[in-house]
């Protein structure tokens, strides 16, 4: 029998609901990469119907945030090691455009924020956990892509960056990395407020970029916190 066009409504709008639900919790690490997404037991937790649940996690799937594994089922999406260097080689590239861009077009205004969020990314150096350090500098990331003033690039540049944020947040943690961050930060800055485009695309990318010591600090990283929990 066909549903009626009010039962379908409530369906969309409950599979839309718990897609939002379970794509914040594997972006903000509550769900770890290689996490089952079990329809049963996600049914049961949300107190809806299966069908909600599989249409949500149709969308993560065809978004990349979860994958199909056979017999298995969906899980949180964990990809290799080399495809995860070369997803973030891609992140380089792509924040690198948004900044060039941003040295470009960016307003006065814009610029302002930029260098506001910088501010209380230095505050919370000395005063905050990691935690909520890596907050703020979502807000600085999403802050760049706007002052681009970009389309395409930009929600290319902020959907891969969803994909890689549980491993970004790993980076975060590793000594140093948020004195670092700062550096960088004041880097790309300075080259947007120059009008220099060229060189706030490379501070860009060399931000995100892992290469040498940090790409050997990142694998023993993801290596311990995912990969390792996965497999036992």
């Amino acid at each position: 029998m066909t549903k009626a066009p009010a039962q379908k409504q409530r369906t969309a709008t409950r599979a839309d609901m718990l897609r939002a639900e379970l794509e914040s919790m594997i972006v903000d690490g509550d769900l770890h990469p290689g996490a089952r997404l079990d329809e049963s037991e996600l049914a049961q937790r949300f107190g809806v119907s299966r069908t909600p649940v599989r249409e949500a996690i149709k969308v993560l799937v065809a978004s990349g945030l979860a994958e199909m594994r056979g017999r298995q089922g969906a899980s949180v999406a964990m990809p290799s090691i080399t495809t995860l260097l070369e997803m973030f080689e891609m992140m380089a590239m792509l924040e690198g455009m948004c900044a060039g861009f941003a040295a470009r077009r960016s307003t006065a205004a814009e610029r302002r924020n930029l260098r506001q969020i910088h501010e209380e990314l230095v505050t919370a150096l000395d005063r905050s956990g990691a935690d909520h350090f890596y907050k703020i500098n979502v807000r600085f990331h999403d802050a760049l892509y706007e002052a681009s003033h970009t389309s395409y690039v930009a929600e290319q540049t902020w959907q891969l960056r969803r994909r890689l944020a549980p491993y970004r947040r790993q980076v975060t943690y590793q000594p140093d990395r948020m004195t670092g961050t700062l550096i960088e930060h004041k880097r790309i800055m300075e080259a947007i407020e120059a009008n220099d485009a060229k060189a706030a695309t490379e501070a860009a990318s060399a931000h995100v970029r892992l290469l040498g010591d940090n790409l050997s600090d990142f694998i023993a990283a993801i290596q311990v916190g995912f990969y390792q929990g996965a497999a036992s």
